[in-house]
């Protein structure tokens, strides 16, 4: 296993059971604690893990969020796959909202330049990449920006979107589950999202598998207001089963 295989698999354990404790895991994956330790700062670093004695906790766990640039490090072939399969769900003209966040980033940065489109934006990070190429018109929604996140959120977001009938939403969340729907840590990026989801005819949620059971402080949306969930293979069979029974169509690439 390589570090990194080996590195998300501890973060996944540490999710499922709220920490993860050293020495066991060097048991189990046959590597010595000091490897185990080199993975626990790898991912500290990453924004993902708090190091306690003896172990480490999620950071969702202890009430963290962590940095757009942390989330940008951590699952990217994963990410980079999933936003190649949301071109997919890209109509053929019209209007998309495209969600702050590390994986929507990825489609912006692939978004095609045979078709003309509308896009609306709640991150300037996005818009900056979107606003050179000539086949879109880009309408950045203003408001304060999150710098966790460098999401736009407030009124300012909230009223020009009560106002958009959109052909497709690809949404962001940090967690998603059968039991509470899609959430997040904070209340007026929530707030943002939801009213994204209303704005919006169609819905597609790009998320990889490691938010999946998870969550949050504040529920923007239930999974029967999303019509599409393309998320990765390592999202297990039972699970992506029991997102499915609550409404959408489950895309694992």
């Amino acid at each position: 296993m390589y570090a990194e295989e080996r590195q998300q698999a501890i973060l996944a354990r540490a999710r499922a059971k709220g920490r993860v404790d050293v020495v066991a895991m060097a048991e189990e994956f046959s590597v010595t604690t000091e490897t185990i330790r080199r993975d626990l700062t790898v991912l500290e670093r990453a924004g993902t893990l708090r190091r306690v004695h003896g172990g480490a906790i999620p950071v969702e766990r202890l009430g963290f969020e962590p940095a757009l640039a942390a989330r940008e490090t951590v699952m990217t072939d994963e990410k980079e796959r999933i936003a190649k399969a949301a071109l997919e769900e890209l109509p053929g003209d019209g209007s998309v909202i495209i969600d702050a966040g590390s994986t929507t980033a990825r489609l912006v940065r692939i978004m095609p330049t045979d078709r003309e489109l509308t896009v609306i934006v709640n991150s300037p990070p996005h818009a900056t990449v979107l606003a050179t190429r000539p086949n879109l018109h880009v309408i950045m929604l203003g408001g304060r920006v999150r710098g966790r996140t460098l999401a736009t959120v407030d009124d300012w977001v909230l009223r020009p979107l009560a106002d958009l009938c959109v052909d497709v939403a690809f949404m962001a969340t940090n967690g998603c589950s059968a039991a509470r729907g899609l959430t997040t840590p904070d209340q007026p990026e929530a707030a943002a999202k939801r009213a994204m989801i209303e704005a919006s005819r169609r819905r597609v949620l790009l998320a990889d598998h490691t938010k999946m059971g998870d969550d949050h402080l504040v529920r923007f949306a239930p999974l029967s207001a999303i019509d599409v969930i393309i998320t990765d293979t390592g999202l297990d069979t039972e699970r992506a089963g029991e997102l499915a029974a609550a409404g959408p169509e489950i895309i694992r690439v």
